[in-house]
């Protein structure tokens, strides 16, 4: 642990007749770690190609200008429906997919002709039902192939390069020779399209293979999967293209004991052809989720648990290897309804981030961008949710250098904090600027208060409330008492500042969440 600023004051700090947790805040020397600068990235479910129309939604102004501001990240392309994904350079669309093809091709260099908005609007119209089976479909347990054509891999390329991503593609690992071997032959021809298309694209292969046997039969072990990898890292370098791709994976659910043993063993025999371990995290049922779950440390809590299980693994098998968080949400099965896309996800949204920052997991790709189900950042009707504001003023603010904090006088696991240095890329702040965030959880007001050495220091306020009668199960969000909604479908508003003028106490509304930047706070781990 890094040594702390001397702290003058200790235990509560009193604010008229409320008490203030005092912040002990460790600006000296180096910081405790560092993140990608694609730390918080995206994923789409490859779900959205079980109709392969509606990849067209893609292609959306507005859905583009959403991403477009999260950007720059990596964008997965990935999810169970993978493995049920069979590449057909060759087969003919229909009239139906021809005319979106039409269109699509008639896109200038990212730009959108109006001509393409009728159909945007009929598909739109439809896409909830789409929703629905989909959801339906992935709670039945019912997996079934789908043929995706160059169609789809031009919409969603195009997609991921015009918002400023990298797009990373999951191959199936589901196609199986007799003895269990890869069949590559299908990525072999997918590979082929996307290099003849000149397609700058990092590949994975399979999604959770610990569930392969509950999906479709076929269990796969940890040695097979590492040689699988192995088989396709030597794919990769026959494409002068994909010689230095980058490989993730294995891409394994919760680190249950199965799971433990199947990452390790996949370690051990292909670990050394994959740039980073991906790994996935959901903290609850999102059919069985409550209020009180979203809201309960012990719920927050099991995500450390998590990640110190994976980092052990890792750490025994591939020392130094970077770990990833290549899929996570709040709930599994597609979300919670009227939780997962509501204000109160954030807090499991923003520990998350800052966890995982703390604990060392380099990229966090949040499940999903755009899609079906209730955990993704905007809507069916593209109208961005709580957690996408919440991801942009992240992404805003908070730059890659984490940095030590802790609190005297309240409980930490009820009163949450995390520091980091200001992003550098921001226009009004500077180096040795940092940036706070803070959840609470209590039911009551709570008061940070800035040791004395800050205390003589501006402090910039985004605090985040829920807006509306529905409080904190709102899908509507205020930034400093100002309702975020864009502007029109390309223009985002404004992330306006509350200064705070020196002295301040930091006041954080029961359960709620917020950013605040200490201004010249001259960190030398951030100079």
């Amino acid at each position: 642990m890094l040594p702390l600023l001397p702290v003058l004051l200790l235990g509560f700090g009193l604010v008229g007749e409320r008490r203030a947790a005092v912040l002990r805040l460790g600006l000296r020397g180096s910081p405790r770690g560092e993140v990608s600068p694609a730390f918080l990235s995206l994923t789409l479910d490859a779900s959205l190609a079980r109709d392969p129309r509606y990849v067209a939604l893609l292609s959306n102004p507005k859905l583009r200008a959403l991403a477009t501001a999260l950007s720059p990240g990596f964008l997965r392309f990935g999810g169970t429906e993978t493995d049920f994904l069979i590449f057909d350079p060759n087969k003919a669309s229909t009239l139906e997919e021809k005319i979106l093809w039409e269109l699509q091709a008639q896109q200038e260099a990212c730009g959108l002709r109006p001509a393409f908005a009728p159909v945007q609007k009929l598909l739109l119209a439809q896409w909830p039902s789409q929703e629905k089976l989909i959801v339906a479909e992935h709670n039945w347990k019912k997996h079934k192939n789908t043929t995706i054509t160059g169609n789809t891999l031009d919409i969603l390329y195009s997609f991921a390069n015009c918002s400023g991503f990298h797009l990373v593609f999951g191959l199936n690992a589901l196609l199986r020779k007799a003895g269990l071997q890869w069949d590559s032959s299908n990525a072999r021809a997918l590979l082929d399209y996307c290099s003849s298309q000149r397609y700058n694209i990092s590949w994975e292969l399979g999604n959770e293979p610990n569930s392969f046997r509950k999906k479709s039969g076929i269990y796969v072990d940890g040695f097979q999967l590492g040689q699988d990898f192995i088989h396709l890292r030597q794919l990769l370098s026959n494409y002068t293209l994909y010689q230095h791709a980058k490989l993730y994976g294995p891409d394994v659910g919760q680190p249950r004991k199965h799971t433990q043993r199947l990452l390790r063993s996949f370690l051990k025999s292909g670990g050394k052809v994959i740039d980073s371990v991906t790994w996935h995290h959901y903290y609850v049922n999102g059919r069985k989720a409550t209020r009180e779950d979203f809201l309960s440390p012990e719920v927050l809590d099991t995500f450390a648990t998590a990640v110190h299980k994976v980092l052990e693994i890792v750490g025994g098998t591939m020392p130094g290897k970077k770990v990833w968080l290549g899929e996570t949400s709040s709930a599994y099965g597609g979300g919670a309804p009227r939780l997962s896309n509501t204000y109160i996800a954030g807090f499991m949204w923003l520990d998350k981030l800052g966890l995982s920052a703390r604990q060392g997991i380099d990229v966090v790709m949040r499940q999903v961008f755009f899609g079906a189900g209730t955990y993704h950042l905007v809507d069916a009707n593209f109208e961005p949710l709580p957690d996408y504001w919440l991801s942009l003023l992240y992404k805003k603010l908070v730059g890659t250098k984490v940095l030590q904090v802790s609190l005297v006088g309240a409980d930490e696991r009820k009163l949450r904090v995390y520091l980091h240095c200001t992003n550098p890329l921001h226009p009004k702040y500077r180096e040795g600027d940092v940036t706070l965030f803070a959840l609470n959880l209590y039911n009551v007001t709570q008061h940070l208060q800035l040791p004395n050495y800050l205390r003589s220091k501006h402090v910039d306020q985004y605090l985040l409330l829920p807006h509306g009668k529905e409080n904190i199960l709102s899908r509507s969000i205020e930034l400093n008492g100002r309702v975020l909604q864009m502007v029109d479908d390309k223009t985002l508003p404004e992330l306006i500042k509350k200064p705070l003028g020196p002295g301040s106490t930091l006041g954080l509304p029961a359960f709620s969440y917020g950013f605040y930047v200490i201004k010249n706070a001259k960190a030398i781990a951030c100079i």
